[in-house]
């Protein structure tokens, strides 16, 4: 019988892009003069691996590549070649390349044929550079030990035995000679690469079961080692699971099963245990009605509902919470790659990797933190010239730091460099024409640096200079519910702190009324509240109505007028101001009243509903009715035209 293979070509494109980072990470830890056999073996099982999947599935073009890649990894493995620093550097090209060929694959994108050949071109030089004793038969299948078990014949048929478990005939003698298609010395039986009967037949936990992957389940486009179909080949042969993703002292030792879900399905499952919060909150509170003494069970089950819905709560959301590691892991090469382009020397630290947040989150917040981590390497550590005329180190330090705090997650990217130039910053700012004075805190003359186009950089160059960036990241970040500050100092460095949110599926807010309606303000955004004294609220022609704050004069958002909402309050010494910062600047958004805090499920309002200027998403309170959670920046800007308006 005949099966089709492309439903397993997922599985294979995403082991392939994890086993890619994993030797991208081992290419740049290598010590050159002492590289270890440990390394090299591991390195060399990527190559191995990959080689193994593409030939089974018929991606020729790259086999070929792995294989030229894969005989010189062999070479050094058996020491017949010393390890150079130009052979990392085409070893680091070499990953690119295999990139590019797999998402040819996946995606069907170009792939450059002559980068292709350049690498395998430069690859066997440097393999033919070394002495001239005849290389290793790298490709020949080893005879399995008695009682052991050998590599299984890669036919359809046998590959849909070990799927559905019956008894596979053991493989020829390795006489097959080379599969139609692959490379020189691409064997059939290693072909099989991705399959093995003792990684795919094996009983969950048992010896063969893979090590647990990083801390937070791998979802959708993730893959697991304790994924039965997944297991390598090479991992089962060589009893040496490749540790993929962090480094060995942070794996757990524990042996573990995990399962490859897809994310729409979590998603889901999160939608779904969202409802079942908002049903008990509506039982709770239709349940505080009853006379407690008559209806005491029904309120001691209530309660016991209410504790087993937030754990399970607790734990459904945990699901789509990855370690920040997913994230740091992809900048020791951009360090290294953009360092030797400035000619400086630079060391990257990382500091919490484990720390978790949710997987949405993962993936928006890598663009940011790349701009932040390229701009300290631009413009904040400095030549190795300029740093030891200034007394420091020759090699300067960038740090990646992750940690919890609150509800939040911190991560923060410091630099040890020079540090930010505040009389630079305020005579750019007024060279562009921007109010500033010298009165200005440091905060404030940092936060100039977000503006769109303002740079002090006195040359462009393919880096950056051109003032285009920090201000997306900015809005960037603020998109996500997060902020950013900034701390720097003159000669000493700069760090650059984003707070964000752990989740984009619950928010803690502080619910407030205005006329009948109900809204979430989310607490990221909120600094305080208070209710005005009549002298504190002033009127100036052209910017409408301020009140004073702490020797402030805060712009005051009247949410029921920007809203269209019918008050139950007008006057402002009657009502509640809430004092919000959005997108650097503080706001006094006036409602009737504080009605409590809260932490509620977000449900989209674009998707069930239409998009609402003002509005980011709804959420259903306890009594059943809808909310509205309230978009800050955009109701600051919305207030802001109608003020502008008013004047002309």
């Amino acid at each position: 019988m005949t099966i089709d293979m492309s439903q397993f070509y997922q599985v294979f494109f995403e082991e392939s892009a994890e086993l890619l980072e994993e030797m991208e990470r081992l290419l740049l830890e290598l010590d050159v003069a002492e590289p270890g056999k440990d390394a090299l073996n591991a390195i060399f099982r990527t190559a191995h691996s990959i080689k193994g999947g593409s030939a089974t599935f018929g991606f020729n073009e790259i086999t070929e590549t792995t294989h030229v890649l894969e005989s010189l990894l062999d070479k050094l493995r058996n020491d017949e070649l010393r390890l150079r620093v130009e052979m990392v550097d085409v070893f680091l090209k070499a990953v690119d390349v295999i990139k590019m060929q797999l998402a040819g694959r996946q995606f069907g994108s170009e792939v450059d044929a002559q980068a292709v050949a350049d690498i395998c071109r430069q690859l066997n030089d440097l393999a033919q550079a070394g002495p001239a004793e005849a290389v290793a038969a790298v490709d020949a299948a080893p005879a399995a030990a008695p009682g052991g078990t050998g590599r299984v014949d890669p036919s359809p048929e046998n590959l849909y035995a070990i799927l559905t478990g019956a008894q596979i005939p053991a493989a020829p003698a390795a006489a097959a000679g080379p599969a139609p298609g692959a490379s020189p010395g691409a064997a059939a039986l290693d072909s099989y690469g991705f399959f093995t009967e003792e990684a795919l037949a094996a009983p969950a936990g048992g010896e063969s079961a893979g090590k647990p992957a990083a801390e937070g389940q791998r979802l959708g486009a993730g893959a697991t080692d304790g994924d039965n179909f997944g297991r390598r080949a090479s991992d089962a042969a060589e009893d040496a699971p490749l540790k993929r993703g962090r480094r060995a002292s942070d794996r757990a030792d524990a042996e573990t099963t995990s399962i490859r879900v897809g994310v729409e399905k979590v998603d889901q499952l999160i939608n779904l245990v969202g409802e079942l919060v908002i049903t008990q909150a509506m039982l709770a509170q239709t349940a505080s009605r009853v006379d407690a003494v008559l209806y005491e069970s029904l309120r001691t089950g209530l309660a016991q509902l209410e504790h087993n819905t937030r754990d399970l709560q607790e734990s459904v959301m945990s699901i789509r919470m990855m370690p920040i590691s997913f994230v740091f892991s992809r900048f020791p090469r951009v360090v290294r790659d953009l360092a030797g382009k400035l000619g400086k020397q630079v060391e990257l630290k990382t500091v919490g990797e484990g720390t978790e947040l949710d997987k949405g989150l993962i993936e928006k917040i890598a663009d940011p933190l790349n701009h932040l981590v390229r701009n300290s390497l631009d413009h904040g550590i400095e030549s190795p010239e300029k740093r030891v005329a200034a007394g420091k180190p020759a090699v300067g330090t960038i740090t990646l730091r992750a940690f919890h705090q609150g509800g939040n997650i911190v991560i923060e990217v410091g630099d040890d460099g020079a540090g930010l130039n505040r009389e630079k910053i305020l005579a750019k700012a007024r060279e562009r024409g921007m109010q500033v004075s010298d009165t200005m805190s440091d905060q404030d003359v940092w936060q100039l640096i977000f503006e769109a186009g303002f740079s002090t950089a006195e040359v462009v160059t393919a880096v950056s200079g051109r003032g285009v960036g920090m201000d997306v990241v900015r809005r960037n970040i603020y998109a996500m519910g997060g902020r950013v500050e900034i701390e720097s100092t003159l000669g000493v460095g700069t760090r650059i702190s984003v707070r964000l949110p752990l989740t984009l599926a619950i928010l803690d807010g502080m619910s407030v009324s205005v006329g009948e309606e109900v809204f979430i303000v989310p607490l990221t955004f909120i600094i305080e509240s208070l209710q005005p004294a009549k002298q504190d609220i002033k009127t100036i022609a052209g910017s409408g109505t301020v009140v004073h704050v702490r020797g402030e004069y805060l712009p005051v958002v009247t949410l029921h007028e920007v809203l269209n909402v019918r008050p139950r309050v007008t006057e402002f010494e009657r009502g509640i101001m809430v004092i919000v910062e959005s997108e650097g600047a503080k706001s006094a958004m006036f409602v009737d009243d504080l009605l409590g805090q809260h932490q509620v499920v977000i449900k989209s309002l674009e998707t069930n509903y239409r998009k609402v200027a003002g509005v980011s998403g709804a959420t259903i309170m306890g009594d059943g009715k809808v909310a509205l959670i309230l978009d800050v920046e955009a109701l600051v800007r919305l207030s802001s035209r109608e003020e502008e308006r008013k004047a002309a």
